[in-house]
């Protein structure tokens, strides 16, 4: 069964209907019904009862997403969401390495006290907690100067900041964050990688998948950096856009497609 992206859209938001000025076009869209007057939707193209949302010339038309294109907006905007999320979450952890290191000692005096509450349990199972890797990794951090876990807190935060950009731009559907957001994951994924020779967890795998998934979906679906034709054939089709959501609802054959044609010809 094939998803219908259109009409569940529509179901959530309402339709998007048009009046063109065309009289050809406008006859097409347009229905007398015995409960009044009807226009058909922009996006999965089923007559609405009432007034039309908007009305001008074709070329004019509001550009609605439908489709494939509503099913990239549902896309980006879910990575917007993960990236949104992620800062918030490194936003905190470097609230929590700021608050660390204006109380280092004292935090370092309570680790060593509540550990020799736990002394006594872990000699009776013969497990030698002082010497834990766990607890050692604890104990060097410790050590940290604490001008150095001031840059920590400082990196992390701008890390979040540039998450947290990059959300808010592919939620807006913005192409600087779409470039933004290829190149920032992209200049992480040897990190990434480097991670998982020291250690492999599923959430690292996962987030290592998500991300080349993400960087090399935007690039081909977005023809950045010039694939696919690039800048050109996608603001060519940008610009037919509205015209082509009107003659596509009215049943005509799009004049549009002829300008986007000679362009991804060229690919």
């Amino acid at each position: 069964m094939k998803f219908d992206w259109d009409r569940r859209t529509c179901s959530r938001k309402g339709h998007v209907t048009y009046a063109p000025d065309e009289d050809h076009l406008r006859s097409r869209l347009h229905a007398a019904t015995a409960l009044g007057e009807a226009w058909r939707c922009l996006r999965c193209g089923d007559f609405a009862l009432g007034p039309p949302h908007g009305s001008g010339p074709a070329d004019r038309a509001p550009e609605v997403p439908r489709g494939r294109a509503l099913r990239d907006l549902f896309i980006l905007r879910f990575l917007a969401v993960e990236r949104i999320l992620r800062g918030l979450f490194i936003v905190l952890a470097a609230w929590a390495v700021w608050k660390f290191s204006n109380r280092q000692d004292s935090v370092h005096r309570l680790f060593e006290d509540n550990l020799s509450v736990f002394r006594p349990v872990a000699q009776h199972f013969h497990y030698d907690i002082d010497h834990s890797p766990v607890v050692d990794t604890i104990r060097n951090t410790f050590e940290y100067k604490h001008s150095t876990l001031l840059i920590v807190a400082i990196a992390l935060l701008a890390y979040a900041l540039i998450e947290i950009v990059e959300g808010v731009g592919l939620w807006m559907t913005r192409r600087w964050a779409e470039y933004l957001t290829v190149v920032a994951t992209a200049a992480f994924l040897p990190l990434e990688i480097y991670e998982l020779t020291e250690k492999v967890s599923w959430i690292k795998i996962g987030t290592l998948v998500l991300n080349i998934l993400a960087v090399l979906y935007i690039l081909l679906s977005k023809r950045l950096f010039g694939l696919r034709g690039g800048v050109e054939a996608f603001e060519a089709e940008r610009r037919g856009a509205s015209l082509l959501e009107v003659e596509e609802a009215a049943g005509e054959k799009p004049h549009a497609a002829t300008d986007v044609a000679p362009v991804a010809n060229k690919v």
